[in-house]
């Protein structure tokens, strides 16, 4: 049984952070996912470092950094060998998979690439239900205002004093 076929979306999905307004996920958990080892992983980038623009890769800060262990991303900062780690976004784990060439990368690669187009378009259905929420609080609001309008008419009526009516029929 291949091992890329255990390892379940939310796995993966759960290794993808929000970091510099980008999804990113960790050298070091894409190295776990590749099944090499992070050190590797880092010789490979660093080889072909011009394949890795700052939009495909870059490094965390050290406050970046404290931000992730004080979260439970990384367990600490020992865990990490003493250096920072890169983050990929989508495009660079793209590219990643062209360096590290075996085939359990380029297998990862395929299927961390379709999570982040699930997460794109759950994104985007979400934004399309929040939209429909509000056109419906606006519509609901708007029959709110309507009714309130029809009782303060009917209070009109009922408070108006009519003159008294002359009677019509047969007199007696």
């Amino acid at each position: 049984m291949k091992k890329d076929s255990i390892i379940p979306n939310e796995v993966i999905s759960n290794k993808i952070y929000f970091i510099r307004n980008q999804k990113v996920m960790l050298d070091r958990d894409l190295a776990e996912l590749y099944d090499v080892k992070s050190i590797r992983l880092r010789e490979q980038v660093k080889r072909n470092i011009d394949k890795f623009p700052e939009h495909f890769m870059f490094r965390l800060s050290e406050i970046e950094t404290d931000l992730m262990v004080s979260k439970n991303a990384i367990p600490s900062k020992k865990h990490l060998g003493g250096s920072l780690p890169y983050v990929f976004t989508e495009h660079g784990i793209l590219q990643l998979s062209n360096v590290i060439k075996s085939k359990r990368a380029t297998q990862m690669s395929i299927k961390i690439i379709e999570i982040f187009i699930q997460m794109r378009e759950m994104l985007s259905n979400s934004l399309t239900l929040k939209v429909e929420i509000e056109e419906i609080k606006k519509k609901l609001t708007n029959h709110s205002k309507n009714i309130e309008l029809v009782f303060n008419y009917l209070d009109e009526l009922i408070e108006k004093k009519d003159k008294p009516r002359d009677k019509i029929g047969y007199k007696k």
